[in-house]
């Protein structure tokens, strides 16, 4: 640990320019660099489940598995078949591993036929999707973005064989909610509503996705499908075959747009980004209905991958605020600063450095 301390106290000297005299603590917090201690937990604890993005038939998966076994002689070597006493005795990382496995539902299937090639979606049907994007820079531009969806409304509007559907999802409580309405023939089709517990946002618009994708694909003559989303990085996964996260969705997604597209030739789909600042008439009625709900989480409940590894690294960001503000080593001249909501600046390494921010608003700081 004092190596590692000590080849990131230079690499922090170096990029602040600042003094070598000064505190770790201090000038970590203000580089936006979060101590070796806490980066090294993190770790730890996102190494505990990675064993979980193994295929099923991997044998560090099957020491782990607590399923019904396929054949009729059990693995002997199974964590799950040790007795209390020997678990007790028994430390490890796969120990580890095993504890964390009861609080976490499956998301990764590497080996799905989905993915390899000569199947994927991108080699057989590369012409049948497209993306309309909004460039998030040019804001200046968001009244022609209104436009173009108002005009593109109007025009499947007069289309019988085309459904518009409009996703959105939000978390509250730890509690996501997916909603989609489904129009067709410029009225208001159906409304569906989902709940999912310990879900990251990515996830439950996904599933908002997959939904619509589903119900267009049961009703009768639809032969195109446009879906107006604000995550629309979470679209372009679906047909990303390097992706890994989230691949038990895009399993279903994937599915169901293979046996779209068989069914006719003519059938495509398109996906057009509508991010929450056009306040678009059609995005505020689905973003409205998406926060209207107040729902408590029921226990025990597990949780997705990405929730779990989300949830650890905000652990870690939560302890390093609490020992940054009770610790005397950060400097007896650390100079606390306030944000644009005149609360305490904090210690993080997600958004950049929030002291270099403020350095760089205020001259009389940065001199």
């Amino acid at each position: 640990m004092k190596i590692l301390n000590k080849i990131q106290r230079r690499a922090t000297i170096w990029i602040l320019g600042a003094f070598k005299t000064l505190p770790l603590e201090g000038i970590e917090a203000i580089a936006g660099i979060i101590p070796m201690k806490f980066h090294l937990q993190k770790i730890a604890k996102r190494s505990q489940i990675q064993s979980f993005k193994l295929p099923i038939n991997h044998i560090l998966r099957n020491l782990i598995d607590d399923s019904p076994p396929s054949s009729t002689i059990p693995n002997p070597h199974k964590i799950g078949l040790l007795t209390n006493c020997q678990r007790s005795l028994t430390k490890g990382h796969l120990i580890d591993s095993y504890n964390k496995s009861h609080g976490i539902f499956p998301s990764f299937s590497p080996l799905s036929i989905e993915f390899s090639p000569s199947h994927r979606i991108i080699d057989n049907f590369s012409d049948r999707f497209s993306f309309n994007l909004v460039n998030r820079k040019e804001k200046t531009k968001d009244n022609i973005c209104t436009q173009e969806l108002d005009k593109m409304v109007l025009q499947v509007s007069s289309l019988p064989h085309t459904a518009l559907m409009v996703t959105d999802a939000s978390i509250k409580n730890n509690i996501a909610t997916s909603i989609s309405h489904i129009h067709l023939m410029n009225s208001l089709l159906t409304k569906t509503v989902h709940h999912a517990s310990f879900v990251t946002s990515t996830e439950a618009e996904l599933f908002a996705i997959r939904y619509s994708i589903n119900q267009a694909y049961s009703k009768d003559n639809i032969s195109k499908i446009i879906i107006i989303t604000d995550s629309i990085h979470a679209t372009k996964k679906i047909f990303d075959s390097d992706s890994y996260l989230y691949q038990l969705h895009f399993i279903v997604i994937l599915r169901e747009l293979q046996k779209f597209f068989n069914s006719n030739l003519d059938n495509s789909i398109e996906f057009w980004e509508c991010p929450s600042r056009l306040k678009w008439r059609f995005y505020c009625d689905v973003n409205k209905d998406s926060k209207s709900f107040h729902l408590t989480p029921s226990y025990p409940c597990k949780i997705s991958w990405d929730f779990c590894k989300k949830t650890n690294s905000d652990n870690i960001i939560k302890q390093w605020k609490m020992t940054f503000q009770a610790s005397d080593s950060k400097g007896n001249h650390f100079l606390d600063l306030l944000d644009n909501d005149f609360n305490p600046i904090e210690p993080s390494y997600i958004k950049g450095s929030l002291w270099l921010q403020s350095f760089g608003h205020s001259n009389s700081l940065y001199a």
